[in-house]
C-alpha cells in the first residue's frame, strides 16, 4: 500500500492490522479518542508511515516503536498537562510527548483534555479573517 492509492485513514487502519499486538490495540484506542475529543481532526499519513491527527494544524502524531506508542503534541510545550502525561521529549521549546507502554494504562480524560486543548491553541493561532463588505 502506499499513500497514492489508499486514503490516509485506510493506511492508518492497515498500520493497526499490521502490527496485531499491544500497540495496535493502543495505536487504535489513542485514535478513537481523537477522533471523540475532536471529530473534525483530520487523519494524514506523512513521512512514509506516520499517522498524524491536525485540525488547523498538526495537533499530534502516532508512531509505533518496539518498546512504545509515542505520541508527540506539535505544540506540547504550550499545553497545559495538570496529570503530567507527558514523559518525553521534555526538553524542547515546542514538542512533548507521552511514550506508552505496554500494559500501561491510558488516562482517557487527561488525554482527551490534551486533544482539546491542542484544538483550541491551533484555532486560536489562525489569523481571522475580516468580515466581507462594508
Amino acid at each position: 500500500m502506499t499513500a497514492t492509492d489508499d486514503s490516509p485513514s485506510r493506511l492508518i487502519d492497515a498500520r493497526i492490522a499490521e502490527l496485531g499486538d499491544w500497540r495496535g490495540e493502543t495505536l487504535a484506542r489513542v485514535r478513537a479518542l481523537i477522533r471523540q475529543a475532536d471529530p473534525e481532526a483530520v487523519e494524514e499519513w506523512k513521512w512514509r508511515g506516520v499517522p498524524v491527527w491536525s485540525h488547523a494544524g498538526i495537533l499530534c502524531t502516532g508512531e509505533t516503536y518496539k518498546a512504545v506508542v509515542k505520541l508527540t503534541f506539535a505544540k506540547g510545550a504550550a499545553l497545559p498537562d495538570p496529570k503530567g502525561l507527558f514523559n518525553s521529549s521534555l526538553d524542547g521549546n515546542t514538542r512533548r510527548a507521552i511514550d506508552i507502554r505496554e500494559g500501561e494504562a491510558i488516562d482517557e480524560a487527561a488525554l482527551t483534555a490534551l486533544i482539546r486543548a491542542a484544538v483550541a491553541l491551533n484555532t486560536a493561532a489562525r489569523p481571522k479573517k475580516a468580515p466581507k463588505g462594508g
